[in-house]
């Protein structure tokens, strides 16, 4: 183990040969001061932290302020989102997003001296929430847009971390606003909790004396219907719940809002009344810089809401901070997913992690209380640590933005504390469950950051939801069980699932976890043959399931790409448990060829469409539908198409340290085909029947495919015609993991300038959902530039930056995380939490 490993330059070497420096000889020439492990107190130049990005800051202000909402709470356990303007909104805490759920939640201030004045601690409204929401043509009634607000806001996001700034020239108050919620890679459960916070600094800007009075204000929006409702003491602050009978348990639910303040005021009670009643009188107490004491009421209809006040003074030029802890518990839900075999008791509905650790809302709050000062140092210390990265801007904004998914409805994690998705948030609903594993083969993240987590989602691939015969249902059941097998296998997501089961033994470094799974990843790869490379040619040419929701008929590169990478991991993961893998190394070598040969058109890959004409086509269910499939074949094909996604399985190998399969040449080839062709920086006249608001107009973006040569058929696969991020960031990655370094970087520049705030949230790259699952390939970006890649099995850290000069980077691993790159030429480790065992680093030139 070491610290800081540095060594000779590697000036010189071929571009494919290793420097390799071993843990004695740099220890022998004092390039180890210590252990590969978190020194006791670690600190960050803030000037590094804080430099400029060039305009790929998630910095946000005027009218890029408009669509920002960043999410916090726990990985599955509900969300709360912080807007530019410090609203809040997207109040999602019963484990399904509730995306337009904006309930009476605010901060006020009351600037008691010389004559009151009161502001809510939030910007100006933006204007497309006045109008054309549900309700706004009757005055938008039920809402807080009419209060008092600061003239201006503006919003910086370092992940968890999100900060808004408010000043008013007409006020002597400066106020940041800081939202988090727990999170740091390895730490699992602490970065699970349901939980947010929100931290409120006043500065004084003037030479006089302030007297003030914070409140924080809240209806019960924890009640459901006409269930019963309560609002009740909690120390520093109030509760809020929503009662429900036993036999509809889900319906109840609980909040709490404390701050630990040597003097808060609490009104558990506001008034009872009619039309706009309520409100109208907690802002009178708000105006006034009153601190209303009062208790709950016993008897008759509940309070609708209750404040909290915390009175204090500002010295001239002096500040306050006000922390303000929230939390929340739903212990039951209706949540089921998926069918059960013949016989199969009926399982009980989803239960969330923190319903197994925690028994009510009450040891939530103490727990947030008595853990908050750790929770928030060591968030802190992942986000300087991140943030530390000299990478280029642009690949810093795209992860960080994206990493916000794991906060989102789109995951969650039952009691067990194994970890399941949907592929979106729905508006009201999650989008396509199970943890579909064609989508979630793009996700990088949480294979490095929650190494547990991920290794529970090939548990559940290989284990029950995987029949006697190795085929696997791409959507796994909730609560996780066995499922029924009736439909199609997808071809890329189970043949990913090979790759990744390679990549998360190699990140966790245990060998004994591979020799137990082994059995069902062999036979899950035996089934991939037989049904889809029947004669055993080395290529998928059977129709086949895969990510674009169709079969495609016939070899083509995508899908023989992962074939490839899988047969290539499991000869790697078979030789280390010695096992005789021949068999697989000769389907390999066949492949190769046969896709190099015959997939190749001399500038990229492409489909060779094959079916049996005998055989009945799906689509046929109109006339002119069989008409166009007499003469053009199989629907949804892409033929001679440039396929961004055509050599993806080169990509994941890459992504999973597999030894990559297919000539780098012909790859790059495909690549910048795919950059030249597909990537648009104007849509104006791009003709997108399908799904086009993920980009349009004068919008740039990269297309899923093009026909550059001709030959696109009548119906092209479905979605062909659209952008998605998800496979942005993957060709990106890809692009740079071979050197091409502003090709990759255009693309995610192209990216990300449709998520700038004006039109949408730069916190929710939505696909087919909100807060889609695929965006995760963003975490590539970190792999790519750097070239890092920890390996716990041989314990030897590989780099292969596409980064000229010195640089850092970011780096989890199972055991520990910090950051790596080159310093004055020579490579560098260091842990910033846990430790490394780092045997030997080898630099490829």
């Amino acid at each position: 183990m070491a610290r800081r490993p540095q060594a000779r330059p590697g000036a010189g070497l071929p571009r494919r040969e290793f420097l390799k420096w071993t843990t004695a000889g740099l220890a022998a020439a004092g390039a180890f001061p210590g252990t590969v492990r978190a020194a006791s107190s670690k600190t960050i130049s803030q000037s590094a932290v804080r430099r400029s990005r060039a305009g790929w800051s998630l910095v946000y202000e005027g009218d890029t302020l408009n669509r920002v909402a960043f999410p916090m709470g726990g990985i599955g356990a509900g969300m709360i989102c912080l807007e530019g303007t410090g609203a809040l909104s997207h109040v999602s805490l019963r484990h399904r997003p509730e995306i337009f759920h904006e309930p009476v939640l605010f901060a006020a201030v009351c600037i008691r001296n010389p004559t009151p004045i009161a502001r809510v601690l939030e910007g100006p409204v933006p204007g497309w929430k006045k109008f054309g929401r549900p309700g706004t043509g009757n005055g938008a009634a039920g809402t807080t847009y009419g209060l008092p607000r600061f003239r201006t806001a503006r919003f910086e996001a370092r992940f968890p971390f999100a900060t808004v700034q408010l000043s008013d020239p007409d006020l002597p108050l400066r106020v940041e606003i800081t939202g988090w919620s727990p999170f740091e890679p390895g730490d699992a459960d602490a970065s699970s909790l349901p939980v947010a916070a929100l931290e409120y600094r006043f500065v004084n800007r003037t030479g006089r004396s302030l007297d003030l009075v914070f409140s924080w204000n809240a209806r019960n929006f924890m009640a459901v219907g006409r269930n019963p409702a309560a609002i009740r003491p909690v120390r520093g602050g109030f509760l809020l719940e929503g009662l429900a009978p036993r036999e509809r348990g889900w319906e109840a639910g609980a909040f709490s809002a404390c701050v630990d303040a040597p003097e808060v005021h609490v009104n558990h009670a506001w008034f009872r009344g009619g039309w706009w009643d309520p409100l109208t009188l907690a802002w009178k107490d708000i105006a006034e810089g009153r601190c209303v004491d009062r208790p709950p009421v016993t008897e008759g209809a509940p309070a609708p809401g209750a404040s909290l006040f915390v009175p204090f003074s500002l010295a001239p030029r002096g500040d306050h901070k006000v922390v303000l802890r929230l939390a929340w518990y739903v212990g039951q839900t209706q949540l089921r997913y998926g069918r059960d075999p013949e016989g199969a008791p009926p399982p009980e509905p989803y239960r969330p992690w923190y319903a197994a650790r925690f028994r009510n809302i009450d040891e939530v709050t103490d727990h947030w209380r008595d853990h908050y000062a750790a929770l928030r140092e060591q968030s802190q210390r992942f986000s300087d640590c991140f943030h530390a990265s000299t990478l280029p801007a642009e690949v810093l904004e795209a992860v960080a933005a994206n990493l916000t998914i794991l906060k989102s409805p789109t995951v969650l994690r039952q009691d067990d504390g194994r970890f399941w998705a949907f592929e979106g948030c729905g508006d009201d609903a999650g989008c396509c469950h199970g943890s579909c594993t064609h989508v979630w083969n793009y996700a990088q993240a949480v294979a490095h950051l929650f190494p547990a987590l991920e290794r529970s989602l090939r548990e559940t691939e290989f284990g029950p939801s995987q029949d006697e015969h190795g085929h696997q249902q791409f959507r796994s059941n909730l609560p996780i069980r066995p499922t029924v097998h009736d439909f199609h296998a997808a071809a890329d997501g189970q043949l990913g699932g090979i790759l990744k089961a390679y990549r998360e033994w190699r990140i966790s470094g245990d060998t004994n976890w591979l020799r137990q799974w082994w059995p069902r990843i062999r036979q899950s790869l035996e089934y991939c043959i037989a049904t889809w490379d029947p004669h055993r040619r080395g290529w998928i040419e059977r129709p086949h399931h895969n990510t674009y929701d169709i079969e495609f008929f016939g070899p083509e590169p995508m899908c023989t790409s992962m074939y490839l990478g899988a047969l290539q991991a499991a000869v790697e993961m078979g030789r280390a448990l010695g096992e005789d893998t021949e068999p697989y190394e000769e389907l390999r070598n066949r492949g190769r060829l046969r896709m190099e040969t015959d997939l190749w058109n001399g500038e990229y890959f492409f489909q060779k469409i094959e079916w049996d004409p005998n055989t009945p086509l799906p689509g046929a269910d109109s006339p002119e539908a069989a008409d166009l499939i007499r003469r053009e074949g199989p629907k949804y094909q892409y033929g001679s198409g440039c396929l961004s996604d055509g050599v993806l399985g080169d990509w994941l190998t890459r992504m999973c340290g597999v030894p990559p399969v297919l000539d780098e040449t012909k790859v790059r080839s495909h690549l910048r085909a795919v950059h030249r062709y597909n990537l648009k920086h104007d849509l104006t006249d791009h003709a997108n029947p399908q799904r086009p608001a993920y980009a349009c107009g004068n919008e740039g973006g990269l297309l899923l495919c093009t026909w550059p040569h001709g030959g696109m058929p009548s119906l092209p696969f479905v979605y062909s015609n659209e952008v998605w991020t998800g496979i942005e960031y993957q060709v990106a990655s890809h692009l740079i993991l071979l050197g091409e370094l502003e090709r990759g970087l255009e693309i995610v520049r192209t990216a990300r300038s449709r998520y700038d705030g004006r039109v949408r949230n730069p916190f929710n790259e939505y696909e087919c959902g909100h807060w889609y699952a695929r965006a995760l390939s963003s975490y590539g970006l970190l792999i790519a530039c750097s070239g890092a890649r920890y390996d716990a099995v041989e314990q030897v850290l590989y780099l292969r930056p596409r980064l000229k000069g010195d640089f850092r980077c970011f780096l989890a691993t199972a055991t520990g995380y910090g950051l790596v790159g080159i310093r004055r030429g020579r490579p560098f480790v260091d842990v910033h939490s846990g430790q490394i065992n780092i045997r030997e680093i080898r630099l490829e030139t």
